[in-house]
């Protein structure tokens, strides 16, 4: 069954080079393909919307060394993308359903009905709901810090697509205090005002210590951290005794100067406090993504919880640029791509 008229060709994108340097346009490569035909058991889906992630810089790398497959020059990237089916002969999923899978540099994927998560379009106000770092935020928050009643919390990268989610998911899960860092004075106001932390601060603006300090004077109880660097090294010092870090990033290492992924570790104070310092990365499960979506829907039907999405508007070949600015701090919270 088809619901529409489908292309001869359509456009997707393929790295063109391995990233060496800085990430430019020209590691990009923007081309057309033909449309396939879905065989049997099969179904044909187009994006509406793509998902960008700082972490594709890190796949476009040799060797990503990552627990995900890292993109291939000549190849099309992958990513999150949310769609409709609009040709299926798999009786699993049928033509109008609305799905998620994981090839989403292009306008229009085929592939095996399992290879695509059917949605429950009903279950958010909007496809753009299911695309977000929030399996990552959740994952890190509740399973790796155990995040709960009372917790001082501190979260780096607080305006970043996993940052915005994990400060509110710690309020969610009763954290007493949420503290946030950023990069400019308007991220710090839509922290506080837009997404409910109880403070925030610019680490520009001087020792990131001494605002833990001033904000946090009993200590830190959970850092979760996506930056690294001095940041890192800040919340050693002002961590509560048996505070849990959970490592999600090192963006300080990621852009620009690398000296940031390397922070120092204060290994004296860490055993005093009996720090647990647990780094995660991982290609999240089924059941990963089930825990976040239910939960998502819960808060934001509680009125608890507000999805900080930026949805950029120009089809695939935005997608490039939109990524690099990015990763230059553009925007806030998670970033959509508009493909149809």
């Amino acid at each position: 069954m088809t619901t529409e008229e489908i292309p001869a060709k359509a456009k997707e994108v393929r790295l063109a080079a391995h990233l060496e340097g800085a990430l430019t346009l020209s590691h990009f490569e923007l081309a057309e393909a033909e449309v396939p035909e879905p065989g049997d058991g099969e179904v044909l889906v187009r994006y509406q919307y793509l998902q960008l992630a700082a972490v594709m810089q890190d796949l476009m790398k040799p060797d990503p060394s990552l627990p995900m497959p890292g993109y291939q020059p000549g190849a099309p990237m992958w990513g999150a993308a949310v769609g409709v089916v609009v040709k299926s002969n798999s009786p699993d999923l049928a033509a109008g359903d609305l799905v998620e899978g994981m090839d989403g540099f292009k306008e229009y994927s085929a592939g095996p009905a399992g290879d695509y998560f059917k949605l429950d379009a009903d279950a958010f106000p909007s496809p753009v709901h299911y695309l977000t770092q929030g399996p990552t935020a959740y994952h890190g928050m509740v399973d790796i810090a155990e995040v709960g009643e009372g917790d001082t919390v501190f979260v780096s990268g607080a305006a970043g697509g996993v940052g915005s989610l994990a400060g509110q998911i710690a309020k969610a899960r009763g954290a007493k205090r949420v503290i946030g860092a950023a990069g400019s004075k308007a991220k710090v106001d839509y922290l506080v005002k837009e997404l409910g932390y109880d403070a925030a601060f610019d680490y520009h603006d001087g020792p990131v210590l001494d605002r833990l300090r001033e904000l946090a004077p009993d200590g830190i109880d959970v850092f979760f951290d996506t930056v690294g660097g001095e940041q890192f090294e800040a919340a050693v010092q002002a961590a509560a005794p048996g505070a849990r870090f959970a490592l999600c990033g090192a963006l300080s290492g990621q852009v620009g100067d690398a000296e940031g992924a390397f922070p120092r570790l204060d290994v004296m104070t860490s055993i005093v406090k009996q720090l647990v310092i647990r780094p995660f990365a991982t290609y999240h499960t089924p059941e990963q993504i089930w825990a976040w979506n239910s939960h998502f829907a819960q808060w934001l039907g509680e009125g608890r919880f507000v999805l900080p999405q930026t949805v950029v508007e120009g089809g695939l070949e935005v997608a490039p640029q939109a990524l690099i600015d990015l990763l230059k701090g553009k925007y806030t919270g998670n970033l959509v791509v508009k493909l149809s």
